[in-house]
């Protein structure tokens, strides 16, 4: 900064220092280009956002604006899940960000299905200890849950849209999958009563989507074990004594539920990716590196209380069918941990990350503390505010399955306005849908738990659709 603009500086009210240093943040935040990208038109940020100065917590960010009219077009931010799964990772390296990352994790190429064709998308790797995002007191690795979670996104999305006026009125949306069925729901109701206590408010939410949700602990656990049996992944036998031996209300793990679904998950599922049912596994990688072997206990998972994963999230290693290649979070932690990647996306620029960068964190997933058991009231209140909120799954996921998905919508007794029927992607079945009094619900055929990585085109007409206010095309 030049001298007189020092002087300028010192002279300003509080209320004008925040806003030049603001500013001067965005510009700072810019990308010029990353290593082995390939030349685009649109412009990128990343960076850092402190949401607890005492504690010295920051969430890191990473902006794709639009290709074609930026500045007209909304701002949708997406989230992973896990607990502890980055969306830089998944959302923005293999779903629906403008680059894929190759095999030698060298070189980038663009996704022709990206959803920045559509909206500007703001990936945020939260809570801290997800990705780059870190603090500076270790205990709240210890102590991540949801509550703190959706309060550390509020005031990420506050300060970031300080450090970013011009999305101060923009339209704006939410998206996730998985786990972020609690990160998203949790952040809208924390966005809408701040938006009712403000006095201006300027985080204009008009609504959210979430895909494959983790949604409600007894129709989820209900439905996941139904989805095993009807595609033949389990016997009739495990099927019974899973039903008999586990609580799916209760908050308290039983032994015999955890024996019962082990049981199902070691000897009768077989080597497949429970994330995709019909894709093949990735084969097992030959080294143990800690990211390996992290991997492959994320791909076991974690029995939660009512004897299913409390891990319901993003990782795992799969191989390459069908012209996608599902192996990605490998090649996402190759990236990611070179030196000039960072230094390109002021990342770790302090170096108080003293960890590799991983698509997963194991210890939040491990020590997660609170969970709310079900987002459905939530999504009873958030209805009635008048939210656009759509739910889709991937029909050959078997983690958080389609079942489960529609036992929870049909326990919100809602009234039908558009009865079931099929909708298209091109000439073909996109998938499936029913369009309710405050709430969309759509299939995605043959998609796994990553919806828009699976089924790539089919997942942009989603999200197109989902953007209009329209129901799925008919033909």
């Amino acid at each position: 900064m030049k001298p007189a603009a020092w002087v300028l500086l010192l002279c300003c009210s509080s209320f004008a220092l925040r806003l030049l240093d603001a500013e001067g943040s965005a510009a700072l935040d810019r990308i010029e280009s990353l290593p082995g990208q390939p030349p685009v038109s649109f412009e990128q940020f990343s960076g850092y956002v402190v949401v607890n100065e005492e504690r010295e917590r920051a969430l890191f960010y990473w902006l794709t604006e639009a290709a074609v009219g930026a500045h007209r077009k909304p701002l949708l931010l997406w989230l992973n899940g896990g607990p502890g799964c980055s969306s830089v990772a998944y959302g923005a390296s293999e779903e629906i960000g403008p680059f894929r990352i190759n095999r030698t994790g060298v070189e980038l190429y663009l996704n022709k299905h990206s959803w920045n064709r559509e909206a500007n998308l703001l990936f945020l790797e939260s809570p801290v200890g997800v990705g780059f995002s870190y603090t500076n007191t270790t205990s709240d690795l210890q102590n991540s849950g949801d509550e703190q979670t959706a309060q550390d996104s509020l005031i990420f999305m506050v300060k970031w849209i300080e450090r970013f006026p011009e999305y101060k009125h923009r339209r704006f949306y939410i998206a996730g999958e998985s786990y972020a069925g609690h990160y998203v729901p949790q952040l809208a109701k924390k966005i809408y009563d701040y938006n009712k206590a403000s006095s201006e408010p300027f985080i204009n939410l008009k609504g959210f989507m979430v895909g494959n949700a983790v949604t409600d602990n007894y129709y989820d656990s209900l439905g996941t074990v139904s989805y095993w049996w009807s595609h033949s992944m389990i016997s009739d036998h495990t099927y019974h004594t899973i039903l008999s031996a586990c609580n799916f209300s209760s908050t308290v793990a039983s032994r015999s539920c955890d024996r019962a679904v082990t049981y199902a998950m070691s000897h009768e599922f077989g080597n497949i990716d429970q994330y995709s049912i019909y894709t093949p596994a990735c084969p097992a990688p030959s080294d143990s590196s800690p990211s390996n072997s992290s991997a492959a206990s994320r791909e076991q998972g974690h029995l939660g209380t009512t004897g299913f994963r409390l891990f319901l999230g993003d990782g795992r290693r799969r191989g390459r069918p069908m012209g996608y290649d599902p192996c990605t979070e490998s090649y996402a932690e190759r990236y990611y941990n070179r030196r000039d990647v960072q230094r390109a996306m002021h990342a770790n620029v302090t170096g108080r990350i003293s960890y590799k960068w991983t698509a997963c964190s194991d210890l939040l997933i491990k020590t997660w503390k609170d969970t709310q058991f079900s987002m459905l009231p939530t999504y009873r209140e958030l209805m009635r505010a008048g939210l656009r909120i759509w739910v889709f799954s991937g029909d050959t996921d078997s983690v958080v399955p389609v079942t489960a998905t529609r036992f929870c919508i049909s326990h919100l007794n809602l009234t039908v306005q558009i009865p079931w029927y099929p909708w298209y992607s091109g000439k073909q079945v996109g998938g499936w849908t029913e369009v309710y009094e405050g709430l969309t619900f759509a299939t995605v055929r043959g998609a796994g738990h990553e919806v828009p990585m699976f089924q790539p085109k089919r997942a942009f007409q989603l999200f197109k659709s989902f953007l209009a206010g329209k129901p799925l095309p008919r033909s």
